[in-house]
C-alpha cells in the first residue's frame, strides 16, 4: 500500500495530511514533539500556534482574504478548523488556540488511514528506495527544524545552495505609495535617470533625526533560543548605529554617486529601494534589517522623505529561521529536483505566516497525493493568490531569495489609469484573481473528483 510520510505536525503538515487523506491515501504524520521539544513550542499539539492567534484579514480584496478564500475552495482543513474555533477579531480571522489544535486533530483522526507517530526523523530515504516502495514524503518541519534533519536536507541541495539559519529581512514597500516627486531613479554614478534603484535623499538634519528615532525606538526582545550571530553583510541598522552615528552614511545610506536631480548634488545620506518583483509593484529597503517593533518601524521609516504615506507589504526582521533556497532545489510541483518523490511545504520552503504555510501544505499535499496515485495535479496559475505565492517559492524574485508573505504585489499589476484610484486598482487585482481561480477550479474539479473517488482502488 502506498503511504505518504509527512514530517512535521504544524499547520503545513496537518494541511498536507488532510489533503492526502481526502484522496484516500494512508498517511503517517511524524511529529517530534512532545518527545523532543523546540525552544518555541509549548505543547505537543498538532497545528500549535506559537506566536499570534490571528490568520490575518478576511477582507475579500486583501491578499490574506484572497488566499483564505481560495484555500477554502480547495477544502482547506486549516481554514475550516479556524472558522470553527474563531473568536471575535473584527475583520481578521483569529482563533482560540487550544480549540483550533483540537479541531485539527479530531478532523484527521476521523480517517482510519491516519497515524500520528511521535518521533524525530533524522534522515530521508533515497530516490531509489522511494521508487521501489512507491511511497512519497512531505517535509513540513518548519523554521525550527532539528539539526539532524536540516543536515539531511542540506545533502539534497546542490553545492553552494545552502540552508539559511537566520533571517535578515528588510522591509518591503508598495511602490505606488512612494512619493516619486522626492524619490529619484538612479544607480550609483549613473546620470541617465533610468537606473535600477529608487533613491530617497536626506539632508543633514533629516539624517540625524532619523538616527535618533532608531536609537529611541522600542525593539523586539531576543528570545533565549535566538542566539543570533549577525553577519557583517546584513547587520541590523540598530547594531550599525551602535558603532557610531555616522555608520549608516558609510553603509546602507551611503550617498556616494547619487545625484539628487532637485539640487544637482549628492545628498547628505540616501535610502535605496530595490525592486522585488518583475511587475515593479514591490520594493525593498536596501540594507534595512531591523529589530524595531512593527508599529515603530512604520513610525520611524515614515520620517524618511518620500515615505510619509508609505504602505508596507512586509516589515523588517532579524530572527532565527531555517529555510531552503527553494527556487534552486524545487521543481514547479514543490518536489525536490534531486528526489521527485519528496516534497517541501510550509515555512521551511520560504514563506512567512500561518496561512501562507498552510497554503503550501495544501498544494504539496495535493501534488504528493497525485504522485502517489499516478495522477496529474495542475498547480493554480500565478494569476491567483495561492498560485502567485507558490510561484515565488519555486521561481523566486529578482533579488536574493528571502521568505515572503502573501501580498498583492505578487499578483500581476493593474496599469495606472486616469481617474482610477489606487484602491480601485487593488480591487481590480483581486477581481481578476478571483476570476482566474474560478476558471482554474472549473478545469480541475472533474480531475480532482476523479482521483479522490478512485483513490481507494488504486492503493
Amino acid at each position: 500500500m502506498t503511504t505518504v510520510h509527512i514530517i512535521g505536525g504544524g499547520l503545513a503538515g496537518s494541511e498536507a495530511a488532510w489533503q492526502c487523506l481526502r484522496a484516500g491515501l494512508e498517511v503517517k504524520l511524524y511529529e517530534m514533539r512532545p518527545v523532543k521539544m523546540t525552544a518555541a513550542h509549548q505543547t505537543g499539539d498538532l497545528a500549535e500556534l506559537v506566536c499570534s492567534n490571528s490568520l490575518k484579514s478576511t477582507l475579500p480584496d486583501s491578499a490574506p482574504g484572497l488566499l483564505k478564500a481560495e484555500m477554502e475552495e480547495l477544502d482547506s482543513l486549516i481554514i475550516r478548523a479556524a472558522k470553527v474555533a474563531s473568536v471575535p477579531a473584527g475583520m481578521a480571522l483569529a482563533v482560540e488556540r487550544t480549540a483550533f489544535s483540537k479541531g485539527v486533530l479530531e478532523a484527521l483522526s476521523e480517517f482510519p488511514k491516519f497515524e500520528r507517530v511521535d518521533m524525530e526523523i533524522t534522515g530521508l530515504p533515497s530516490p531509489e528506495e522511494l521508487e521501489k516502495s512507491g511511497d512519497v514524503w512531505i517535509v513540513a518541519s518548519g523554521p525550527l527544524t532539528s539539526d539532524a534533519l536540516a543536515e539531511a536536507l542540506q545533502k539534497m541541495a546542490p553545492e553552494g545552495r545552502r540552508l539559511h539559519f537566520y533571517d535578515a529581512i528588510a522591509p518591503v514597500l508598495e511602490m505606488d505609495s512612494v512619493d516619486t516627486s522626492i524619490a529619484f531613479k538612479q544607480s550609483r554614478y549613473d546620470e541617465s535617470g533610468d537606473g535600477d534603484y529608487w533613491n530617497l535623499p536626506l539632508n543633514k538634519e533629516e539624517y540625524y533625526a532619523f538616527v535618533d528615532a532608531v536609537i529611541e525606538a522600542e525593539k523586539m526582545p531576543l528570545h533565549e533560543f535566538e542566539d543570533v550571530k549577525y553577519f557583517e553583510a546584513c547587520l541590523p541598522i540598530e547594531v550599525m548605529i551602535e558603532r557610531g552615528r555616522e555608520t549608516l552614511r558609510f553603509g546602507p545610506m551611503k550617498p556616494v554617486g547619487l545625484t539628487d536631480p532637485r539640487t544637482g548634488r549628492w545628498p547628505y545620506a540616501a535610502v535605496q529601494l530595490r525592486l522585488e518583483n518583475k511587475q515593479e509593484s514591490m520594493v525593498s529597503m536596501v540594507g534595512f534589517q531591523t529589530k524595531m517593533k512593527w508599529p515603530e518601524q512604520k513610525r520611524v521609516f515614515q520620517m524618511i522623505p518620500g515615505l510619509k504615506d508609505v504602505e508596507f507589504f512586509r516589515f523588517g526582521s532579524v530572527h532565527r529561521n531555517t529555510y531552503l533556497k527553494s527556487p534552486d532545489v524545487l521543481s514547479s510541483d514543490l518536489s525536490f529536483k534531486a528526489s521527485p518523490r519528496i516534497f517541501l511545504a510550509g515555512q521551511i520552503s520560504g514563506v512567512e505566516g500561518y496561512t501562507e504555510s498552510s497554503a503550501l501544505g495544501l498544494l504539496a499535499g495535493r501534488a504528493a497525493a497525485a504522485k502517489a496515485l499516478g495522477q496529474e495535479f495542475i498547480m493554480p496559475p500565478k494569476e491567483t493568490m495561492i498560485g502567485a505565492l507558490k510561484d515565488y517559492v519555486t521561481e523566486g524574485g529578482l533579488g536574493d531569495f528571502q521568505p515572503m508573505n502573501t501580498n498583492l504585489g505578487l499578483l500581476p499589476t493593474v496599469p495606472k489609469r486616469r481617474n482610477v484610484s489606487k484602491m480601485e486598482r487593488k480591487a481590480e487585482q483581486a477581481r481578476l484573481a478571483r476570476e482566474t481561480f474560478a476558471q482554474y477550479q472549473g478545469i480541475n474539479l472533474k480531475k480532482i473528483s476523479t482521483y479522490e473517488t478512485q483513490a481507494d482502488d488504486r492503493v
